[in-house]
């Protein structure tokens, strides 16, 4: 992890593609013009440096989830700066970015669950945003917007303004092109 007694020597930019896979998941298509994931995963690593000293985890998870918490309020804070809305967002989105991480946990989840495979997973999870985020953009978004958003092929090519047999095939290269960025990784 970052900085901290007791932290493996892990830096913060390291869960740079994680973040921002969530922040892409989260962020509502007709708002994407207007914030970009980027500059939101960029304040929540810049908040979470400044404030690493708060952090009284011990473990990935544990700080993958305040991560995630962080990046819930900044989301919530750019929203509202664009739509104006009051209530309890952050909550709400806080929730959505976990169901979100556990979508992604259960995409890559194997059947041991042994401490050493938990550490394994992890990377794995990190690992696939980090290949996720080497994919052209529309690959990228309908392998998103499929598997780890769950629409159905039709729902995607609808939001993405294509075809179905233009996104069954953008899906096809984008799921190839993962298979081997994440088979040479292992």
């Amino acid at each position: 992890m970052a900085q901290g007694a007791g932290h493996a020597a892990r830096p913060l930019e390291h869960y740079r593609e994680y973040l921002r896979l969530l922040a892409r998941l989260q962020l509502d298509p007709r708002l994407r013009l207007q914030l970009d994931a980027s500059d939101i995963v960029q304040q929540t690593l810049l908040k979470a440096h400044e404030r690493f000293h708060q952090f009284r985890g011990q473990t990935d998870q544990e700080l993958r989830s305040w991560l995630r918490a962080i990046l819930a309020r900044n989301l919530a804070d750019a929203i509202r700066t664009f739509r104006r809305q009051k209530g309890d967002r952050a909550h709400s989105l806080e929730t959505a970015l976990e169901e979100s991480s556990a979508k992604i946990e259960v995409f890559l989840a194997s059947e041991e669950s042994s401490p050493s495979q938990g550490a394994l997973r992890a990377e794995r999870l990190i690992g696939l945003a980090e290949a996720l985020a080497q994919l052209p953009g529309d690959q990228r978004t309908a392998v998103e917007l499929r598997y780890l958003s769950g629409l159905a092929v039709p729902d995607v090519a609808n939001q993405m303004g294509r075809s179905t047999v233009s996104v069954t095939g953008l899906l096809y290269r984008g799921m190839k092109a993962l298979r081997e960025k994440i088979g040479d990784e292992q």
